[in-house]
């Protein structure tokens, strides 16, 4: 253990230098598949992004494959989640986790896409954005995965994810894969996680005739109770991310919770192109004698894009 704090202190004295090799060449725009780094869920996105080390619900799937293993063996999760994002683009996810008995560990299956609304075709000789040449098209990614995660110990937790991708834009389409994999380890002091995740990890992707990588992310991170009592928690948490097409990112975030009942959410995205300011608000309720509901929104400022508005609806059953 004492190693691998070293090991994280390091990695914290490199990051300095490292953000600034970055600076000098940035290899923005270079890579496809942009769709799958835009983040899930308005609890996460509401903490900043900050989520890594947190991973203890449905959206794991997506954070950290390892933080399935964490949900109650004895009950099913499924989270549906939305984004108004720029352009008027809409992302949505749906993810569903289960346990099958006489199999260790939790299993998840998860679709995300993002998309746009049919456009009207045009050409240089029919330019008319209202009617064009009669015909409309649209454009979209998806991508479609199953996890398996299992508790290894009582403080360690593990997790693999195969992805199915899919990219489309009018009658052109191309398809891939990726895995993600996740760990997630309970340090036993202040309720504190370390949790690292590498996701997107695949193959080039041929669109037309261009062919170009799919961005696989790095993100290790942290988390602590800072705050825990039979009323409040308060949750703190970080987390670093490296992106193989731009510098070195960090997030921060929090979450305080009154009464496991009322949630408030913020936290911060540095070093993004766009990314800033996010925050949001939960709510927990009953929905049935054995099942429970949460609903989330967040709001993530985007600067001169806008801002993201997100969703987020989660039963536990």
């Amino acid at each position: 253990m004492k190693r691998f704090i070293s090991t994280l202190g390091l990695l914290g004295l490199m990051l300095p230098g490292a953000t600034h090799a970055a600076q000098i060449f940035e290899k923005v725009g270079t890579f496809d598949g942009q769709f799958l780094k835009i983040g899930v869920g308005a609890r996460a996105a509401g903490m900043g992004g900050a989520f890594v080390a947190v991973a203890d619900d449905a959206t794991a799937l997506y954070w950290n494959a390892a933080g399935i293993a964490r949900i109650d063996s004895d009950k099913s999760e499924l989270s549906l989640n939305h984004a108004n994002w720029v352009a008027d683009l809409s992302f949505d996810e749906i993810g569903y986790v289960f346990h099958v008995k006489k199999i260790p560990g939790a299993i998840g299956v998860h679709a995300r896409s993002l998309s746009m609304s049919p456009m009207v075709e045009t050409t240089a000789y029919q330019p008319d954005p209202s009617t064009g040449t009669g015909r409309t098209f649209d454009a979209g990614m998806m991508a479609f995965g199953v996890t398996y995660a299992r508790s290894f110990t009582d403080k360690f937790s593990a997790g693999f994810t195969a992805n199915f991708l899919h990219e489309g834009l009018a009658e052109f389409s191309q398809q891939t894969y990726s895995f993600d994999i996740g760990t997630l380890y309970d340090v036993g002091t202040l309720g504190m996680r370390i949790g690292m995740a590498i996701s997107n990890i695949g193959t080039e992707i041929q669109f037309i005739d261009r062919q170009a990588r799919i961005p696989a992310v790095f993100r290790v991170g942290s988390s602590v109770a800072l705050l825990q009592s039979a009323d409040q928690k308060l949750t703190g948490s970080l987390e670093f991310s490296h992106p193989p097409d731009n510098s070195e990112r960090l997030n921060v975030g929090a979450e305080y919770g009154f009464r496991k009942y009322l949630f408030l959410r913020g936290g911060y995205n540095i070093n993004y192109d766009t990314e800033g300011l996010a925050g949001g608000v939960g709510f927990h309720f009953p929905v049935s004698v054995a099942g429970q509901a949460d609903l989330d929104y967040s709001y993530t400022d985007l600067q001169d894009l806008g801002a993201a508005h997100r969703f987020s609806l989660k039963f536990l059953f």
